[in-house]
């Protein structure tokens, strides 16, 4: 006699067996399904205010962190081109690095006045072992191997990705609207001042970088036909200006058995300071800075203004403000170290502002 019933497949059999034994302890199951759905509520990476739960969120970027293990040596020599960059600093930096352990990669670039020498690490090099190595070598060079005056630096300990956001300093009236009123170079101040040093303290912050607005600085244009009367030269003025601009240190003195420390202030701290800054005798006759020169307060010059498109009843415009990215340590970091620019907890930082200045968070990541 034969039998039709339809065989089922051997693979139907454990599934069978485990929704047979899910049937008769429910009890278990039930408890495991909430261990399993406590257990994800302790890892998610959400921002949950559960403060009866012991939390340990996953860090997680919104950008993920694929760049490779890599450290940056950049070197500034201003005013010089490419091609002296790549003979006297590029190429003698990129033979000294070769060495250093665990690089696969090295490549570098020569630009106007600056280069940059990228070293990538093999993958399992750890990141800070791998700066340590490379501060090594660059405390080692030989005498001379760079030109006068080229000191190479180490670039921050941050990924590629490591960006975390960007935020803007604008002026605000009262009802917390935009409006004018305050310089770029305000701006930059407070930014350099207050809110720069505020962000590096933040746990995970490794750089604040500056984007946009005007550097304060003593400018002093000379005035060659003043120059050529009072016959000054050039570097003259530069040298002048130069010691001016520092403190010096004596001995000390013994007056009625109270010792007195001697010492000379000389660092600028008005216009007036740089103008009666001493050049030479001419005729017997002092020659100051003020007298071949005008000096005065003015931005630093920039390649191009940093602007913010603004939508506003239909029309569209730019206004120039401050703007800086800030980046992080580590990758998983991005969600705790932009936690420090939600509402409630720059406030110390926003008093020391000053007012009708605030800053608002352009792009998290």
């Amino acid at each position: 006699m034969r039998d039709d019933t339809p065989k089922r497949p051997a693979s139907v059999a454990p599934f069978r067996r485990i929704i047979d034994v899910c049937l008769h302890n429910r009890m278990i199951v039930a408890l495991i399904t909430l261990i399993l759905v406590g257990w994800g509520v302790v890892v998610a990476p959400f921002d949950w205010k559960i403060d009866w739960l012991w939390r340990d969120p996953v860090p997680v970027d919104a950008i993920p962190d694929i760049g490779e293990n890599q450290q940056i040596v950049f070197t500034e020599w201003p005013g010089r081109s490419p091609q002296d960059v790549e003979d006297q600093v590029t190429y003698p930096l990129s033979v000294a690095l070769l060495g250093v352990p665990g690089v696969k990669t090295l490549r570098s670039y020569s630009m106007f006045g600056f280069s940059l020498v990228y070293l990538i690490f093999d993958d399992g090099a750890d990141f800070y072992w791998s700066r340590s190595r490379v501060l090594e070598r660059l405390n080692t060079l030989p005498a001379g191997e760079l030109p006068e005056g080229v000191k190479p630096t180490l670039g921050p300990d941050a990924t590629a990705l490591g960006q975390v956001f960007w935020y803007t300093l604008e002026g605000r009236d009262t009802q917390g609207n935009t409006v004018g009123g305050w310089d770029l170079h305000e701006l930059r101040t407070i930014q350099d001042w207050y809110v720069r040093y505020a962000l590096r303290g933040v746990p995970g912050v490794s750089e604040v970088a500056s984007v946009g607005g005007f550097v304060q600085e003593y400018q002093i244009d000379v005035d060659p036909d003043r120059m050529r009367y009072r016959n000054v030269r050039l570097e003259e003025v530069v040298d002048a200006v130069r010691k001016a601009n520092v403190d010096v240190g004596a001995r000390t003195i013994e007056v009625n058995k109270v010792e007195y420390v001697i010492r000379g202030l000389g660092f600028v701290k008005t216009l007036e300071d740089i103008q009666n800054s001493f050049i030479k005798m001419e005729n017997g006759v002092p020659v100051l800075v003020g007298h071949v020169a005008n000096v005065t307060l003015g931005p630093a010059s920039v390649a191009a203004p940093w602007t913010r498109t603004a939508r506003k009843r239909g029309r569209r415009g730019g206004r120039a403000l401050r703007g800086e990215p800030v980046g992080g340590h580590q990758p998983g970091q991005g969600e705790d170290q932009a936690d420090f620019h939600r509402p409630a907890a720059p406030d110390p930082t926003r008093r020391n502002l000053g007012p009708g200045a605030d800053y608002s968070l352009l792009r998290p990541q």
